[in-house]
């Protein structure tokens, strides 16, 4: 008995990949149709969580930031991201003020406004690369054969990214240009020396040139307003403290409790800064502001899946008629009803099968092209073969979704009347 029933198993197999093998134009179109609807899916999926969980948890090392007063969100973008403008500048003492607070670990002060080919330059303090650790453990490390810049002199610290776009490297030289945006009208006169080349952090730091800050405040151009007034730093003179000013301050906190006391004297009780803490909060109000984008892109790909299901439906509903004698010959040698409908579902969720297995290609193809554009703009790096639980969802359920659209054929292929379509054809 149970070599019969394994028999007609491999008999109802047979019958469904001799199908798909006889109407090889159709079946590799739709095979395509639904290799593109399992690729969009998942890859629409794999990619809002390896970006969401890149802006909210990714390697940024600081817990907080203390800019002008404005926009929380445009602070972080601005000076964790590098992508927004700065909403303004904050006196020295502030910084200093923090860099003192008992309950501060770590303040490193961030000053902007420059670029080189439209890769932004950051001011920043030598305790950007001593002391602070955008992971635990992990500090940023200049390749072999390179160092830290010097505070007194004109050098720079450059991402790999940066080095890899731009051909620096070190002991090259650079000349800064004006403003965040690349024009090659606002090129300054002022030559750097880069002094090493960073190892990859796969974070938006692969993508900034760093200087000393000093040489942030002397570039022609610049003017300092800490103090109130206009204040222009001459060669040889040293900057007093009062006239200084910065970007934004990034925090390393010593405790969540140091984040709502300095909470409650910035935002709530202050009206000099703005404190954006904690930066995974303030991005992931971001995702949820522009949820909607990726709730259409999922309908999109559940549109893409149901044309695909459909396409199975049609592809092999076509066939049926032409199959009809062939139906009625396995019937009249034995075969049941049920036999034949099950080899109409197995031959669509055959072709369902290949298609997911297509899939694969088309996904890998998809999450490929947008880390190229993710890291190029942002930094961020999307990891292709990062295990997602939709890579196994999916394609079941695509799957799942073939099986239940062979039906409406197999049914037509159930109903087939032995006697008639026996008949001779003249």
């Amino acid at each position: 008995m149970n070599f019969m029933m394994w028999r007609l198993r491999l008999g109802v197999l047979a019958i469904a990949l001799r199908s798909v093998r006889h109407h090889f134009l159709s079946s590799a179109i739709t095979v395509l149709s639904v290799a593109l609807a399992s690729g969009l899916v998942m890859a629409v999926f794999a990619i809002n969580t390896q970006t969401y969980n890149a802006f909210t948890g990714g390697p940024i090392g600081f817990d907080a930031v203390v800019g002008a007063r404005g926009s929380q969100l445009q602070l972080v973008l601005n000076t964790v991201f590098h992508l927004e403008t700065s909403p303004g500048n904050i006196p020295w003492d502030l910084y200093s003020g923090l860099e003192s607070n008992p309950a501060v670990e770590l303040a490193i002060p961030y000053a902007v406004g420059d670029n080189y080919e439209g890769f932004r330059i950051v001011g920043t303090t030598e305790e950007m690369f001593t002391r602070f650790e955008y992971q635990e453990g992990r500090r940023f490390q200049p390749q072999s054969g390179g160092r830290i810049f010097d505070s007194t002199q004109r050098e720079a610290v450059i991402g790999s990214f940066v080095s890899e776009r731009t051909g620096l490297v070190a002991g090259s030289q650079f000349t800064p240009y004006h403003g965040l945006i690349y024009d090659r009208q606002q090129q300054h006169d002022e030559e750097y020396t880069v002094t090493g080349v960073l190892e990859p952090t796969n974070s938006p730091s692969d993508r900034v040139v760093w200087i000393p800050i000093d040489g942030v405040f002397r570039m022609p151009g610049h003017v300092l307003r800490g103090a109130g007034g206009v204040y222009r730093a001459e060669e040889g003179i040293e900057i007093p403290d009062e006239y200084k000013e910065v970007s934004a301050v990034m925090l390393k906190l010593r405790s969540p409790q140091a984040g709502f006391m300095l909470d409650q004297a910035i935002n709530r009780q202050g009206q000099a800064a703005t404190l954006a803490w904690p930066i995974a909060h303030v991005m992931a109000e971001l995702f949820e502001k522009i949820g909607w984008v990726v709730r259409i892109l999922e309908l999109v790909a559940y549109l893409v899946v149901a044309v695909a299901a459909c396409s199975i439906l049609a592809s092999i509903y076509n066939t049926i008629n032409e199959r009809r004698r062939e139906f009625a010959i396995l019937r009249s040698l034995g075969a049941r009803k049920s036999t034949v409908f099950s080899a109409i579902v197995l031959e669509a969720s055959t072709i369902a099968a290949l298609g997911v297995v297509w899939g694969y290609a088309i996904y890998g193809a998809i999450l490929y092209g947008a880390s190229i554009v993710v890291r190029a703009q942002t930094g961020v790096v999307l990891d292709i073969f990062r295990w997602d639980p939709i890579l196994l969802v999916a394609p079941a359920a695509i799957v799942a979704l073939g099986a239940l659209a062979g039906i409406v054929p197999a049914f037509k292929a159930y109903s087939t009347d032995v006697a008639t379509n026996l008949s001779p054809t003249t």
